[in-house]
């Protein structure tokens, strides 16, 4: 993991990347953040950037964030991929499941996010 930690936050709500992001840099002041509103443009920079840490909303319009996951999977395993959603159904989270990706229920508050980052401590 790089110093500080670099972090691509997922979500086609502005509203909810802001309030992430917000939340994170509480916690890492000095993280640098990027932000992406859909599913396409996520995958481009994740593999542009190789961030330490992707936090993914799963309901985009474009491409889910279990699509992305699942490429990311694919061409840069060695990323750290999170989903984060409202939308926490037993599929979805049989398919996060084999994915080997964790999944956190919204809303994003202080607690969740801090069990995000704690992905970043793990080798």
């Amino acid at each position: 993991m790089r110093n500080p930690p670099h972090i691509l936050v997922v979500d086609d709500s502005k509203v909810s990347r802001t309030v992430v992001c917000g939340l994170m840099r509480n916690r890492i002041p000095e993280a640098v953040f990027f932000e992406a509103g859909e599913g396409r443009s996520a995958l481009a920079l994740a593999l542009a950037e190789r961030p330490d840490l992707v936090l993914l909303d799963i309901n985009m319009p474009d491409m889910s964030g279990l699509e992305v996951a699942e490429q990311l999977r694919a061409q840069a395993p060695d990323l750290r991929v999170a989903l984060l959603t409202a939308n926490a159904q037993d599929a979805t989270r049989a398919k996060a499941d084999a994915l080997g990706v964790p999944l956190f229920r919204k809303p994003a508050k202080a607690e969740v996010i801090e069990q995000v980052l704690r992905l970043l401590e793990a080798s």
